[in-house]
């Protein structure tokens, strides 16, 4: 069975890529049947050369593609269809990648819990303090109506003292004549 796969060329830490073509069973760096093209992802715009009918001439002829091939053919609008997934995660990893999703999913709950506290806290402080803003009005509002009523209350205790007062100067007065 032939394949479409990557070639690695190039110096160390600066990878570069030939797209070949060879027998499933062989070795990347055994000899290929044909060179299909060039890519190079270390370059900024990541250069890829490729020849398409040549590709595309294999292809028809029942070769397969790499993953990582038919990405880049994808990308590069050679064929169509869909992203094959190029990186495969084993279960022990899956396995630890979930466990630290799901520590993050309880550091982020336990911090929505302690803002909803604080949140909760900061209501019932500002509802204490509307409450004695209240309690002290009605104290103010107590002492203006004790007030009020002390002010009608003496009017009358007042005049009845100058009452009694008139009425006693007046006996005198009789008396006096």
């Amino acid at each position: 069975m032939l394949i479409i796969r990557l070639q690695r060329i190039g110096k160390k830490k600066k990878p570069a890529y030939r797209l070949v073509i060879s027998e499933k069973a062989r070795d990347t760096q055994a000899r290929a049947l044909e060179i299909l093209g060039h890519y190079n992802p270390v370059e900024k715009n990541k250069i890829t050369e490729l020849k398409e009918d040549r590709i595309k001439y294999w292809i028809s002829k029942g070769a397969q593609t790499s993953e990582t091939v038919n990405n880049i053919l994808m990308n590069a609008g050679v064929i169509t269809g869909k992203k094959s997934k190029s990186v495969a995660i084993s279960k022990k990893r899956q396995g630890k990648i979930n466990e630290k999703a799901e520590e993050l999913k309880a550091k982020e709950d336990e911090k929505k819990a302690k803002e909803k506290e604080a949140k909760q806290a900061e209501a019932k402080k500002v509802e204490d303090v509307k409450e004695e803003t209240k309690e002290e009005v009605k104290e103010v509002e107590v002492e203006k109506t004790e007030e009020k009523i002390a002010e009608k209350t003496e009017a009358p205790e007042e005049k009845k003292e100058e009452v009694k007062e008139e009425v006693k100067e007046e006996p005198k007065e009789e008396e006096k004549k």
